[in-house]
Order: C-alpha cells, then structure tokens, then sequence
C-alpha cells in the first residue's frame, strides 16, 4: 500500500494543516482512512486488557484461603471481609527448629500453606537450624530462586549448575549471603563447632522442595529401578531406603 509522501513539504503549520485538509478526499488518503478503521477495534481490543491489567494490580493483596485446592498461580483470595492483621504476621520463625534428629538439623517453612498472608506477592522465607554436623541435603527448588543468609555460625553452601555441572561452593560466616538460582540442586552443612542458623527467602509464595535422597529413597520405586539408574548395589540401596522410609 503505497501512503502519501509528505517530503518536500516545508510550508508553515497553517499551510501543511490546510494541506491535510484539502487530501482528505484524495483515494490515498481514503485508504489510509480505511486501514485505520480497521485496526481500530484491536487497538480498543489491547487497551482494554492493559486496563484489566492495571485494575488487577490495584489489588493489595489475596491472602490464602487453604480450606481451597492449591492451583498453579496459588490458593484462592480468602473472603476480605475475613483477614484480619493476623494472616500478616508469622511467629513460628523465632523458634529454633529441633535438629534431635538422624541430619541433625531442622528447617521452619513461612510459605503460602503456613503464612496465608504471602499468598500472591511472590515472595516467602525459611528458618534452618544446623546442629553441629548439621546438614541440609541436595534438593532443589521448581519454583523460586533462593536467598541465604547466615544469621549465626560457620556453614558450607552450594549448587551444581545444570547446564555444565560445574559446582559452586563456598566456606559462609555470620552475616554472609548467597543465592541458589531457581531450580538448581544445592546444599547446607555445618562446619563449625556450634550450631548455625540461617534464614532464606524465595522469589515465590511456594517455592517447592524436592531432596533427591528422598526422591530416589523415600518412595516405592523399585530397588532393582533404583539400582540401574544409580549403578548402586542391591545392599546400597535397601539400607538407603531402611534410612528414608522407601519400599520396594
């Protein structure tokens, strides 16, 4: 479609407008028209859906309603007239999680199902309590990248890249910081001589957590599965699963 070629056209605004005006009746000119008319209704189309958009942001927040199922974008909003400044507030994290177990350590979740009040706004946060030779195996988040810090103690953190398996550690004190990118798998363990304690926060409501250990020992997949996947022995692997609860 061939449009109207303004070049050359240097007249004063009075000139150039009265120019327009006098086109206006031109077939050019009523093609141009007939196109715009067309794309009127689909650029009525987007702006309303980028004001559907903005209106949806207006909304504060959608504090988790359990009693619902869980979907992929969250739990249902809770009725408003039903939160109260409770569903914002969280107390379980100031109390150290019991590490009186086989890992010696022991994790405090804040997530959606927990604190309702996270539901939506892409965020949430975790307290773990490393005993001395505490750990915190491999696992892997599907859902949120993470955030560590350590509050107190001397730890090792880590994750393996998934596209080179190059991994990626360091020795951690009080007041340090690292971030596991979402989806990687990635480690915890006590190096000190005293119980550590560190807080991690995700880039989601419900980040999700898989242990690899659990995921291989944890359930009913077969031993002999088990065994070709892994090239354990047979022996390897029902002590394993004796550890973690599997059957099979």
């Amino acid at each position: 479609m061939e449009l109207i070629n303004w070049e050359g056209r240097s007249q004063g605004a009075k000139e150039y407008i009265g120019s327009t005006f006098s086109l206006s009746n031109t077939p050019k000119t009523q093609k141009v028209i007939t196109v715009v008319k067309m794309f009127l209704p689909l650029l009525f189309t987007i702006s309303l859906l980028f004001s559907s958009s903005a209106h949806a942001s207006l909304l504060d927040f959608c504090v988790a309603d359990p009693s619902l199922p869980d979907g992929p974008s969250g739990y249902s909003c809770k009725n408003p007239a039903q939160v109260t400044v409770d569903d914002f507030v969280y107390h379980a994290l100031s109390i150290p999680a019991n590490t009186s177990n086989l890992l010696k350590s022991g994790v405090t979740t804040a997530f959606a199902p927990q604190f309702p009040g996270v539901n939506g706004l892409g965020i949430s946060i975790a307290r773990g309590d490393l005993g001395v030779g505490g750990v915190v195996l491999l696992h892997t988040h599907p859902g949120a990248s993470e955030i560590l810090f350590v509050v107190e103690g001397t730890i090792c953190a880590g994750f393996i890249s998934s596209s080179s398996n190059t991994v990626y550690f360091k020795t951690l004190h009080k007041g340090d910081v690292m971030v596991f990118p979402q989806g990687v798998m990635h480690f915890t363990f006590n190096t000190g001589e005293t119980p550590a304690t560190v807080i991690a926060s995700f880039g989601s409501a419900n980040p999700g957590v898989q242990f690899t250990a659990s995921a291989l020992f944890g359930n009913n997949l077969p031993s002999s599965f088990v065994e070709k996947t892994t090239f354990l022995d047979e022996a390897e692997v029902k002590k394993l699963k004796a550890v973690f609860g599997g059957t099979g």
